[in-house]
């Protein structure tokens, strides 16, 4: 008996209705299309209305999709693992509100939090567990209500956020087929540049971390875009050179949607062509956990079984990695 891999078997993503465009965005706050399409390659993103929609929403509904495509009855599901930063709440794990939605009543779930390379590190630990033979099916969910914690008068980061939900049902299989590798990093001295000040156990949440707007998104641009363009690269490039894999090989890039020059940066680094790299950022944004879930659910119809996927991230924490995957199936 071969190795057994955990195998991409389905995907599925959700997105908000309402469309926050960048000219809706200049009536906010002093910006423009032009300005915000030229530093970060975003035009819309998609915002949750409502009162009491959590991030909850956004992952039922990409999860409860991915049942339905598959053909998975809930009672199958024996792992859910949500990669969010914005939870419905401290607790309960917004992992399982999404469960006790959906109906999964077989397994156990939970959260965790890497920022923008969330997905990747619960990709991983999902992987394990298969892998390890503990669990046969198993879904990884990237969700999270950025519009929550975005400051919509504060012009450097409101461009940049929108709300998303994709998820992917993991199976094992003994075919070469499946996560192939990983190289995951986390450099905690990188809180400094992009944190959320208040509201955790360090700086509860009062009136006066209230008054002073200390519950949205703070973030040192040029620093964080330093970090991210050589990290994301490099890591990227690592995992090419670590499993003998050249650009000729690489069917595409998934990269985390967070600035379109840092994906362009990491495209070059791997020697690949635009024509090899998923983007969708200019309709979307940075949905921090959803947005490399949502790029493989955009291309899915283009990906073929076989096709060797190289996926990059870079979040707050500073948190970065790379998986290389070997597509499972063919377009359905």
């Amino acid at each position: 008996m071969g190795k057994i891999r955990a195998a991409i078997t389905g995907i599925n993503a959700w997105v908000p209705e309402y469309r926050l465009t960048n000219h809706e965005l200049s009536k906010m706050v002093d910006t423009s299309d032009e300005w915000i399409m030229q530093r970060v390659g975003i035009r819309e993103r998609r915002i949750l209305k409502g009162e009491g929609l959590g991030t909850s929403v956004l992952g039922e509904n990409a999860v409860r999709g991915l049942l339905e495509k598959t053909g998975t009855s809930p009672d199958e599901i024996d792992l859910l693992i949500c990669a969010t930063v914005t939870g419905d709440m401290m607790f309960p794990a917004t992992a399982n509100i999404i469960c006790d939605k959906v109906g999964i009543k077989n397994a156990f779930s939970f959260d965790l939090a890497a920022a923008c390379s969330g997905f990747l590190f619960a990709l991983q630990t999902g992987a394990a567990y298969i892998e390890s033979g503990q669990r046969r099916k198993v879904i990884v969910v990237g969700a999270d209500k950025m519009s929550s914690i975005t400051d919509y008068t504060d012009r450097t980061t409101c461009p940049l956020f929108g709300d998303a939900a994709g998820a992917v049902l993991l199976e094992p299989g003994e075919e070469d087929f499946g996560i192939m590798d990983h190289i995951l990093h986390v450099d905690g001295s990188g809180k400094k540049y992009l944190h959320l000040k208040a509201g955790g156990s360090l700086k509860p949440a009062s009136h006066e971390t209230v008054d002073a707007r200390e519950h949205f998104i703070y973030q040192e641009g040029q620093s964080v875009f330093k970090f991210a363009v050589v990290s994301m690269a490099d890591v990227a490039a690592e995992i090419m050179e670590r499993n003998n894999l050249t650009a000729d090989d690489i069917a595409w890039l998934v990269p985390h949607q967070a600035n379109l020059r840092i994906i362009d940066a990491t495209g070059r680094r791997m020697g690949l062509p635009p024509e090899k790299v998923m983007i969708n950022i200019e309709h979307f944004g940075n949905t921090t956990a959803a947005t490399i879930p949502l790029c493989l659910w955009e291309y899915e119809s283009k990906l073929k079984k076989g096709d060797k996927l190289i996926l990059a991230a870079f979040g707050g924490g500073f948190t970065w990695g790379s998986i290389y995957v070997k597509w499972a199936y063919d377009p359905k």
